[in-house]
């Protein structure tokens, strides 16, 4: 059984760790906020993309001039995987999540034949990924020294990613990132990149029946400059519903740990308790026999 003095210390161990979850989660409910918004605000921006693509696709539809970011190279063989996740750790599941979606989608292709490629972009999806799939990780982008994530840094990976594909070097990418829905809710998700998987309905709007365009310049003008583009906004698309998804997983995370601090903190406090009631006891019996042997 511990001494008073070890559960002092161990009492005094544990509300410095409360104290230090507790400012943590105070600090990640400032940040979702802000991030939150940020993720929210650069949701119809992409998902109008997709639609202004799905409406230029309809042009190329069975025609072999189509843009090679649409139609793909015609093979499966070589499979990028990019994995977002954070720099930093502390955030429940949030990484190992996306890290094991990456995961079974690696195993499932390299079950059949298939090549795979993985870069990471945040040290924790690579920490995650290497110990198993270290092998087939070619690179790892961190962002560690970003406050905030700014489209050039989506940029900058976008371009990366074209650059690869213009060079041969995969033939399909596949983006990895955890959607926010709500503090408590964070949704894995995998979306093609290239070629561009656009939603079926997304070229008929609303109503379902595909709407008549007329383009200035012509289609594959302007599917030559929004391709390339769509990549990086997907890209930072993805940035961003992370860092909502870190801090809110990270707020969650905190919030249960200080509670769980708490319900520690009262169990030593209750056996530190017990055991000095104890300790006065035993010594009044001492002191009681010792006057009775007198």
């Amino acid at each position: 059984m511990p001494s008073l003095k070890d559960l002092r210390n161990r009492i005094a161990s544990v509300k410095a760790t409360q104290k230090i979850t507790k400012a943590m989660q105070m600090v990640a409910a400032a940040k979702l906020r802000r991030a939150q918004e940020a993720a929210e605000a650069a949701r119809p921006y992409a998902e109008r993309m997709e639609q202004v693509l799905a409406n230029l696709a309809v042009a190329f539809e069975g025609r072999d001039d189509a843009p090679k970011l649409m139609s793909g190279t015609g093979k499966d063989q070589v499979h990028l995987l990019v994995v977002a996740t954070a720099e930093r750790g502390l955030c429940g599941g949030f990484n190992s999540n996306i890290a094991k979606l990456a995961r079974d989608k690696a195993r499932s292709l390299i079950a059949e034949g298939k090549t795979v490629k993985i870069l990471c972009v945040g040290k924790k999806g690579f920490d995650a990924i290497k110990r198993e799939l270290g092998q087939y990780v070619i690179k790892t982008i961190e962002l560690r020294g970003m406050k905030n994530v700014a489209f050039s840094n989506a940029d900058e990976i976008g371009a990366e990613l074209l650059s690869m594909y213009a060079d041969g070097e995969f033939d399909i990418c596949t983006l990895f990132y955890s959607k926010f829905e709500s503090v408590i809710a964070q949704v894995p998700t995998a979306q093609q990149l290239i070629p561009a998987d656009l939603p079926t309905d997304a070229a008929g709007g609303e109503g379902g029946a595909a709407a008549v365009y007329e383009y200035e310049p012509d289609e594959a003008e302007i599917l030559e400059d929004l391709l390339p583009r769509n990549i990086s906004v997907q890209v930072f698309r993805a940035l961003l519903e992370n860092a909502a998804s870190e801090q809110g997983a990270r707020m969650s995370a905190m919030d249960n740990a200080t509670r769980n601090a708490g319900d520690m903190i009262d169990k030593l406090t209750i056996s530190y308790n017990r055991q000095r009631q104890a300790q006065i006891t035993t010594e009044l019996i001492e002191i009681i026999s010792g006057a009775e042997a007198l």
